[in-house]
Parts: C-alpha cells; sequence; structure tokens
C-alpha cells in the first residue's frame, strides 16, 4: 500500500510564502512523475508543477515564475515552494505521484490535501 502524506498548508498574507512538502510511504518499487495540483471552492481540480523523475518540471502558467517544484528521489519526497501568493491562489492542495508499488500494477496516488488560504 502507498500513502502520500502533505504537510505545510496554512494561511498566509497576500505577497507572502509558504512550501508545501509531500513524502511517499509504503511498499514501493518506483515513483516516477510527481506534482501538485488544487481545487478552490467551486472549481475543478487543476494542475500546478509536476517533476519526473529526472527533475523535469511543468507548471501552470498562472503560477510560473512564482512557485517552484522540487523533489528528493531519495527521500521519496516532493515539495513546492510557494512565493507571491495571490488569494487566487486559496484552494486546497494535493499531492500526486505515479508509483509502482511492490507486487502491484503501477498506478496513480493522491495524498488527502492540504489548504492554503491567502488572506489579508
Amino acid at each position: 500500500q502507498v500513502q502520500l502524506v502533505e504537510s505545510g498548508g496554512g494561511l498566509v498574507q497576500p505577497g507572502g510564502s509558504l512550501r508545501l512538502s509531500c513524502a511517499a510511504s509504503g511498499s514501493i518499487a518506483s515513483i516516477y512523475d510527481m506534482g501538485w495540483y488544487r481545487q478552490a471552492p467551486g472549481k475543478q481540480r487543476e494542475l500546478v508543477a509536476t517533476i519526473t523523475s529526472g527533475g523535469i518540471t511543468n507548471y501552470a502558467s498562472s503560477v510560473k515564475g512564482r512557485f517552484t517544484i522540487s523533489r528528493d528521489n531519495a527521500k521519496k519526497t516532493v515539495s513546492l515552494q510557494m512565493n507571491s501568493l495571490k488569494p487566487d491562489d486559496t484552494a486546497v492542495y494535493y499531492c500526486n505521484a505515479d508509483v509502482k508499488a511492490a507486487w502491484a500494477r503501477r498506478n496513480d496516488y493522491w495524498g488527502q490535501g492540504t489548504p492554503v488560504t491567502v488572506s489579508s
């Protein structure tokens, strides 16, 4: 069984910064792409940023230049540094990973979500 556990969400003022972290655990053989998605109230879940096992990154245009995704393959973690936060960044942020678990097929896993609120 694979679990993704996020941490680091909270309340921040506009212009502030937050760092989200996500740790994968369980019987993991390989982790491929990892990423962050978000879902604001009344909206669909959307991609924020992804990173391959080799470190190639992809960002939504709305966060490019403000957010930075990184990962530590040895620790099985992925992080999202969020700077210059705006009220429109308010959402629940979800960690995602494409994982080949031991004795199981490759599958997509999600964390439970961590809320981020940007407000003065």
